[in-house]
């Protein structure tokens, strides 16, 4: 490798991409290629970079195989940097098996952490601890090092646990400052940022304060009974109740939980569940028949009994009862938490981060956008989504994915 090519590698790794383009930028062969091309992303430029890796791929050819999976692995990156989150995965892990194979043990890791850090992206937490537990982090280089404990800091904090998740964030601070990369220690501190941040609301008795991660960790092994609208659960003592298929049962128990330990009107509960203002014996019934659904769920865990205006909670085993809800009241308030994080994303890799169909995950844009809340820019596939970041609250909505247990 040439003089320049090495000048220019390290000028990479050092996070100056303008020194780096000094010394490549009208080079046409392989190698200058690559590296342009990542030079290229550290600038924010994805589509240039990504066209530039992948020809610098097709230069390598395969009589240069690790060279090649090398550019399969920046692809990668790339992809995920732009939220491009339907790239070909099988490419990367076979990739990964031929830098295995040929003792490139940096970049297959580097091609791990980028497995790992996409299942966290799209919320298959176990995946990613999975893909992460079987590196060596602590052997790894400071740059890589700290990527992976933002990883694992990530995991952490969506299992709400706060220690873990600092314990993961001061390694990765070390990692970074060790490898002197500004862009790196930067995003170690936003990270630190959203862990102090609130990441829910709790309601009790006419009362409504913020939580912070381990606000809500110390909430989840008390005693209370929690309706965790968060993830549409009840939980007590190690038991769960799901209602993630039974919105209406959900809106009633939550209804009851914020008046608790006061009961509630049955005209309350008409409006504020079926949404109608002139409720009629029709919607009497109803609340009947849904309230002995309800009873049935929460058996384990509380009662519901009638009232002569309307129904009550009653828990057992505990004298407390709160609800957890998102920091935010808005009904696309998952989406605004991808978003909030600062890159453009496709409405197809929001819809395969939320697990929901392409086409209501638009149509909650399309809503979004109306009220002023989200942007976009190009047409058709080219079209992007992006939303200023949610002040004073973690960007992540963390608490969005099962617990262990669920």
């Amino acid at each position: 490798m040439d003089s320049l090519i090495t000048a220019a590698a390290r000028a990479l790794a050092g996070g100056d991409p303008l020194g780096a383009l000094n010394r490549v930028a009208l080079r046409d062969d392989a190698p200058a290629l690559a590296l342009r091309g990542i030079a290229m992303a550290q600038l924010g430029d994805f589509a240039r970079a990504s066209a530039l890796v992948r020809r610098a791929a097709r230069a390598f050819g395969a009589k240069e195989p690790v060279a090649r999976a090398r550019c399969i692995v920046a692809e990668a990156e790339i992809a995920l940097a732009s939220r491009n989150l339907g790239w070909p995965t099988k490419a990367l892990d076979v990739a990964r098996v031929t830098l295995e194979a040929r003792g490139d043990r940096v970049n297959a890791a580097h091609a791990r952490y980028l497995e790992s850090r996409r299942a966290l992206l799209i919320g298959r937490v176990d995946e990613a601890d999975g893909a992460l537990a079987t590196l060596d982090v602590a052997s790894l280089p400071p740059a890589l090092m700290a990527a992976c404990q933002l990883v694992a800091a990530g995991i952490a904090m969506h299992r709400v646990r706060a220690s873990d998740a600092r314990a993961a964030l001061s390694h990765a601070r070390d990692a970074a400052r060790a490898a002197g990369i500004p862009a790196l220690i930067a995003e170690v501190e936003s990270a630190s940022i959203t862990l102090d941040s609130p990441v829910a609301r709790l309601l009790a008795r006419d009362k409504e304060l913020s939580l912070r991660l381990d606000d809500v960790e110390a909430l989840l092994v008390s005693r209370a009974l929690i309706v965790d609208a968060c993830r549409n659960v009840a939980r007590h003592a190690g038991t769960v109740a799901s209602f993630a298929t039974r919105p209406v049962l959900f809106a009633l128990v939550r209804a009851m939980a914020q008046a608790w330990p006061a009961d509630v009107s049955r005209e309350t509960l008409i409006a504020g569940v079926f949404r109608t203002k002139h409720p009629d014996e029709s919607h009497r019934a109803r609340l009947r028949v849904e309230m002995g659904r309800l009873r049935d769920l929460l058996r384990p865990l509380a009662d519901v009994q009638a009232t002569k205006c309307g129904f009550v909670l009653i828990p057992r085993d505990t004298d407390e009862v709160v609800v957890l809800a998102r920091p935010i009241d808005e009904v696309h308030a998952t989406l605004l938490a991808f978003l909030a994080d600062g890159e453009a994303w496709s409405s197809s890799a929001l819809a395969l981060a939320l697990g929901a169909s392409q086409r209501s995950v638009q149509r909650g844009l399309e809503s979004l956008s109306a009220a002023g809340k989200v942007q976009s820019f190009g047409g058709g596939r080219a079209r992007r989504w992006i939303a200023p970041a949610l002040p004073g609250f973690a960007t992540t909505l963390l608490l969005t994915t099962p617990l262990p247990g669920d």
